[in-house]
């Protein structure tokens, strides 16, 4: 079994880089050339296991591996390599996996520069404290212009990039340089053998053969098989089963100690009782106080998940439960809707973690769902004083008690070629944005913009790259609440509201947006018996309306001539019955349409 090593010889880091600049297959290289892993179980991204990670070729979880590396001077080193995602909606697991390394390799596309998203992740490691040692990945394309690429790094990040290490992950090129700089430029962790233990919860998840397992950097003191150890946070009290390092597959180890990363099984149960950020410590004998721990993930969008058969309630209650484990930035909780049944009102950190979230929830657990129209979380600030988060728009209290809402606001970076700068200028205007700033980093312009957030949650990211022909590259950050005139807009069919379609939306464009959801609503439901008006409305005052026609028996076909008054007579029956069939008709509304209509297009 590997034994504890010398703290001088470890080295913890993680990769951050904007998306697809190559920070998984860079992984790859420094697991395949340290032979960490067999030639024959190599495949590309080993470190991206989920199935939709594979699909969507994107990394979503942060994942960890350990690393021995026989460097040049003599030494073996232990480095242990936490490779992060790149998306704006995941930076929460970037800031997590920050705290437990000391250094970071910053990897920047030599063709395409710096762009929004590495900037964000810079940030964020210089926040941590960390050193940074910068990568210029693909410099085997026609295209990359190293150069360049790293004035831009000292210009816009303000690192010094001289040094920057000339890879290409993809050929392999470079690597031997990369494991000299991770040994040589980055610190040593700091950590105390003899004091008490202090461990950080880094990250855990639900394995059905092992229960949850739970990943961990020690700090201080040495944790071995068998300790009896305490959350702090919640005060539960486990006994250690199993210790093992990722070498992306388990192998046990028999202690661990000051600034290692490895993972423990202790028959937990539940994911819920292993807080993120959580220290954990000897139950006799523990640490003083615990470590400062992560802010909790805010989330910005809500939806409500509905299953389409009521009988698989309680199937996706078991499996958002699982999911929640995996994933410590998703929130719910238990709504129910006229339209739809019973269902969850979940938190997202955006539309493409939604979007994650719901596609695991129907592959990996089999389930049909509907998800309702996203929107943000508002402030209503009532006339006695008080303030309410408004998370589902049918909860709007009435508006005669209201003073104001607030919607939230964000400070959105977005870096984009010079030729596309005036759609993007449009298109930030069209969302009610505020322009802050505008400069040039060589040839591409970076926006700064002040924009509310019900109007980036929708479909502003794919309108951004159709105008930009996936040149423009976006980050966001929330920056607080401010007044707007905003109203709920409901969606009457047959004069019955539909909670799952009412929205929140801007005054000055609500009849745009309410005359395109009843034309909408016109092709996607089908026709009656009777007539069938479909209505949006802002408080009592209809916006927009468009009627579904009835279908029709001609009553009057065995009337040939003869008196008019036999026909109309026919006629004024068929249409009192109608009339009673309006009243009391319930109109079925098909699931696809809930779907299809929540599609939203500009």
């Amino acid at each position: 079994m590997p034994r504890m090593t010398q703290l001088d010889l470890i080295r913890n880091f993680s990769i951050v880089a904007h998306i697809d600049h190559g920070k998984s297959t860079l992984a790859d290289r420094l697991i395949q050339l340290t032979g960490t892993v067999a030639e024959r179980d190599m495949k590309a991204q080993i470190l991206d296991s989920m199935e939709i990670e594979r699909e969507r070729g994107i990394t979503i979880k942060a994942n960890t591996v350990r690393i021995d590396y026989p460097a040049k001077d003599g030494q073996t080193y232990v480095l242990n390599l936490i490779d992060t995602p790149g998306h704006v909606d995941f930076a929460y697991e970037v800031s997590r996996s920050m705290r437990a390394v000391e250094g970071s390799l910053l990897v920047v596309d030599a063709s395409q520069g710096v762009e929004a998203q590495t900037l964000a992740n810079v940030y964020q490691a210089l926040d941590a404290g960390h050193e940074i040692v910068p990568v210029l990945n693909k410099i085997d394309l026609p295209a990359a212009e190293p150069e360049r690429v790293k004035s831009q790094i000292e210009d816009v990040i303000g690192l010094d990039a001289s040094e920057a290490v000339l890879i290409s992950a993809k050929s392999g090129l470079g690597i031997p340089d990369v494991l000299e700089a991770i040994v040589h430029r980055l610190p040593p962790p700091k950590g105390d053998r003899d004091a008490p233990l202090k461990a950080m919860l880094v990250d855990s998840w639900y394995d059905a053969y092992l229960g949850v397992v739970v990943m961990i950097r020690v700090m201080d003191g040495v944790i071995r098989k068998g300790d009896r150890v305490k959350m702090m946070q919640t005060g539960a009290v486990y006994g250690i089963d199993r210790l093992a390092v990722l070498k992306p597959q388990m192998v046990d180890i028999a202690e661990l100690g000051p600034g290692e990363i490895g993972v423990l099984t202790a028959s937990i149960k539940q994911v819920r009782d292993t807080r993120v950020g959580d220290t954990i410590t000897h139950e006799k004998k523990g640490c003083a106080a615990p470590l400062p721990g992560f802010k909790p993930a805010q989330p910005v969008v809500f939806c409500g998940l509905f299953p389409v058969d009521a009988n698989d309630f309680e199937a996706l209650r078991e499996a958002i439960e699982k999911l929640a484990l995996n994933d410590a930035s998703f929130t719910y909780e238990m709504e129910t809707s006229a339209a739809l049944g019973f269902g969850f009102r979940c938190g997202f950190l955006g539309l493409l973690h939604l979007e994650v979230v719901r596609d695991r929830l129907e592959r990996e657990y089999d389930l049909d769902l509907i998800t309702t129209a996203p929107s943000v979380v508002y402030q209503i600030y009532m006339k006695d004083g008080t303030l309410q988060e408004l998370h589902n728009p049918t909860d709007m209290p009435d508006l005669t008690y209201v003073d104001h809402i607030e919607e939230p606001r964000i400070r959105a970076t977005i870096m984009v070629p010079d030729e596309y700068l005036g759609d993007v200028l449009k298109l930030c205007q069209d969302r009610r944005g505020i322009q802050l700033d505008l400069s040039y980093a060589g040839a591409r312009a970076m926006v700064v913009y002040d924009l509310p957030l019900n109007e980036v949650v929708f479909d502003f990211y794919d309108r951004l790259k159709s105008v930009t022909k996936g040149y423009a590259s976006f980050d966001y950050q929330i920056t607080g609440y401010r007044e707007d005139f905003l109203v709920k807009m409901s969606i009457l069919v047959n004069d019955e509201p539909v909670d799952a379609l009412s929205m929140m939306v801007h005054r000055d464009r609500a009849d745009m947006r309410g005359r395109a959801m009843v034309e909408k609503l016109k092709e996607l439901i089908p026709r009656h018996m009777f007539k069938i008006p479909i209505q949006a409305a802002i408080g009592g005052r209809v916006i927009a309306r468009e009627t579904i026609s009835a279908m029709r028996k001609d009553v009057t076909a065995k009337c040939y001539g003869g008196d008019a008054t036999r026909k109309r007579k026919l006629l004024d029956k068929q249409k009192a019955g109608k009339k009673k069939m309006r009243q009391f008709g319930k109109v079925e509304i098909p699931q696809q349409a809930f779907i299809n209509a929540l599609k939203m297009d500009s």
